[in-house]
């Protein structure tokens, strides 16, 4: 199974310089009270903000 996960999130601690997220897997969450079935109804949930 080849799976690529493009992340174009560049504050991301796993962003890579190819626009490639470095992490083997993703976590996708529900937003807080948000039940309206369109895109903004979830999130990544494996974000980490680069430290500076």
């Amino acid at each position: 199974m080849n799976q690529t996960i493009r992340c174009s999130v560049e504050t991301c601690r796993h962003h890579s310089d190819r626009d490639v997220c470095q992490l083997d897997a993703i976590s996708v969450c529900p937003n807080c009270e948000c039940h309206s079935g369109q895109c903004d109804e979830s999130m990544c949930g494996s974000y980490e903000c680069r430290k500076k």
